[in-house]
């Protein structure tokens, strides 16, 4: 594994645009193309998004994104050291229900599922480990309810 790039920012939505362009020059500079770049955007984003609205609460905190390059794919991680939530255990949305009737919540998570090749959680000496993996060539078809 390839240590690429790091950045350690106070949890806020402010510190988004910072994010996201490092995530972003590590995809272009592996030579992603840009509908990939776009989907690792997009997931990075829902994912930080959480981060900065629920992971410390009444407190403030900082979050840090680091990219590796692993066996053709990016690898990115997003450690906070907020309250522990494990993304991987939250039951995908009911697609097929009429919105009206759908319970809020929960489908950034699932797009971050199905727009990464792999996703991982961890939580390790008090702190929130999600990696996100993906690889140049997109598994993602489509994100209907059939998957």
């Amino acid at each position: 594994m390839r240590f690429l790039k790091t950045i350690k920012v106070p949890a806020k939505l402010e510190n988004l645009h910072a994010c996201m362009s490092l995530v972003a020059s590590c995809a272009e500079n592996q030579e992603f193309d840009s509908k990939r770049i776009g989907e690792i955007e997009l997931a990075t984003e829902e994912a930080l998004v959480n981060i900065f609205n629920y992971a410390y609460q009444e407190n403030s905190g900082n979050v840090e994104i680091s990219c590796f390059l692993d066996d053709n794919a990016l690898r990115i991680e997003i450690v906070d050291f907020g309250v522990p939530f494990d993304m991987l255990k939250t039951r995908d949305p009911n697609l097929s229900e009429n919105i009206e009737e759908r319970k809020i919540g929960g489908l950034g998570i699932f797009m971050i599922k199905k727009l990464m090749d792999d996703v991982k959680y961890k939580r390790e000496a008090g702190k929130n480990i999600l990696t996100l993996i993906v690889r140049k060539t997109s598994n993602v078809q489509t994100l209907s309810p059939d998957g």
